[in-house]
């Protein structure tokens, strides 16, 4: 009876240490979701979590911001925090993780795809037909070799850029009219078609936050919002495939 006794009585001692560390935890990040709530004035926190510094609580909008705050919320801290060990940015990492998508969700049907050279290296793009940087990385991807492009046809510029999205959707040649487009300023020709996949892509696209352009997407799920440098690009997409 004493062997069994201590066999089913260990095991609740262990159960209610765990709960003496995680509960604390869990109750002081509700407490930091009420607290922020409460200044906002709305239910606009998504999450909250403890730190490794300093005793700071991470808090995530649903908005995507990401804030830090006291276990009172007492303040708020809008900013980067900087590992001086590592000198690492702690806060553009973690948005990194926030922002990244599982690829594989992705509609690729909904997109225009380029394949240069074996096409190993893949991405997905969410542009709009009216945006400059768009154009500038146009003519990046044209010298790069080795990589499949999805282009997400994403107008949320001007109502010209729907008109342009839907007239490019409709082409025989998407491809063709994307690239004329973007890289030597050929309008695209009036085009009738179902386009209900252009205003998919913008629902998409309010889905996952997209709201600039270009908005690129690594195949591991990365997220880079704005134009990249070909060379930087280069070295994202080299980054992935070597994992």
């Amino acid at each position: 009876m004493t062997l069994f006794a201590q066999r089913t009585v260990a095991p609740s001692i262990a159960l209610l240490l765990s709960l003496a560390v995680v509960g604390p935890v869990q109750a002081s990040e509700e407490a930091v979701k009420k607290g922020m709530e409460s200044f906002i004035g709305a239910p606009a926190v998504e999450s909250v979590k403890r730190t490794t510094y300093a005793g700071l609580y991470e808090v995530v909008l649903k908005n995507g911001q990401l804030v830090y705050t006291d276990e009172k919320a007492t303040f708020i801290i809008d900013g980067s925090i900087i590992d001086t060990e590592t000198r690492r940015d702690v806060t553009q990492a973690r948005m990194n993780e926030l922002s990244a998508i599982d690829f594989a969700s992705l509609p690729l049907d909904r997109a225009i795809k380029q394949v240069k050279g074996k096409g190993t290296r893949v991405i997905a793009t969410f542009e709009d037909p009216n945006c400059g940087y768009c154009k500038r990385l146009a003519k990046d991807l044209a010298g790069m070799d080795d990589v499949t492009i999805y282009t997400f046809l994403y107008p949320i510029l001007s109502p010209d850029s729907t008109s342009k999205s839907n007239n490019i959707w409709c082409a025989k040649d998407r491809a063709k009219a994307w690239t004329g487009w973007v890289l030597e300023g050929k309008a695209p020709a009036d085009a009738d078609c179902d386009a209900n996949a252009v205003a998919q892509n913008v629902q998409l696209g309010q889905q996952l936050r997209i709201s600039g352009t270009p908005t690129i997407f690594l195949a591991d799920g990365t997220r880079i919002g704005g134009y990249m440098p070909a060379a930087e690009l280069e070295k994202a997409l080299d980054g992935v495939k070597a994992k």
